[in-house]
């Protein structure tokens, strides 16, 4: 199924409604909080006050949380890593009677997958200037999925799958296509290209898939290389 999406933003001067606050979780509710925001008004609009504000808590409240907005973005980035990683699981289960190339080629679509539904998580996760990277548990979690992907990779290279080349440049250019797919559908590019916005996804697993095939060794319909 086609995620849908929606990055619109609310005309200038118009404030985002302010969520009753009912002592739940206050954290969670600054997070969710935070991600409204961006998407009402864009990741430069994003202060711990703005939020507060929009969470219905007095300024000082989130500050027992975060400290900063550096702090308060680094959470949803954090929480956008969770899912990514949720996503990346669910079709590497999928694939897990397939060869290590599909395998590969199915953590790529996990990316897609998730960023087309979280394109605010998207926007926060991948502008590293805005969030405290190194000091989080997002290089772990970015270490585990690469460590996956070179495993692969060498597996695939070992089985005869792969065309000869440099495996550390097959996983960056992989990287880069999902990635620049991604990009290319938040930003509302796919239309300039022909590509109708309700079947992006699709299209760019299609696309992942020529890649695939570009580095894969061709097997004729016999089974012979």
């Amino acid at each position: 199924m086609q995620p849908t999406k929606n990055n619109s933003r609310k005309p200038a001067g118009k404030e985002a409604p302010a969520r009753a606050y009912h002592h739940g979780d206050l954290r969670k509710a600054l997070v969710d909080a935070c991600v409204q925001l961006i998407e009402d008004k864009g990741l430069e609009a994003v202060s711990v006050r703005e939020v507060a504000k929009l969470v219905g808590v007095s300024p000082a409240a989130p500050f027992r949380h975060f400290a900063t907005r550096t702090a308060l973005l680094t959470a949803v980035a954090e929480e956008a890593q969770e899912r990514l990683g949720a996503s990346v699981g669910h079709t590497l289960r999928a694939a897990a009677q397939e060869n290590p190339l599909m395998q590969f080629r199915a953590i790529g679509v996990g990316f897609l997958q998730w960023s087309f539904a979280n394109p605010t998580h998207f926007q926060v996760i991948s502008s590293r200037s805005v969030i405290d990277y190194e000091g989080s548990k997002l290089r772990g979690s970015n270490d585990l999925i690469r460590v996956r992907m070179n495993e692969l990779m060498c597996d695939a290279a070992s089985q005869g799958l792969l065309r000869p080349g440099d495996i550390k440049r097959y996983q960056i250019a992989a990287r880069a296509l999902v990635y620049g797919l991604a990009r290319m559908y938040i930003d509302g590019q796919f239309p300039s290209w022909g590509l109708p916005v309700e079947g992006a996804l699709e299209e760019s697993i299609k696309i992942l898939d020529l890649f695939i095939v570009s580095i894969s060794v061709a097997v004729a319909p016999d089974g012979s290389a």
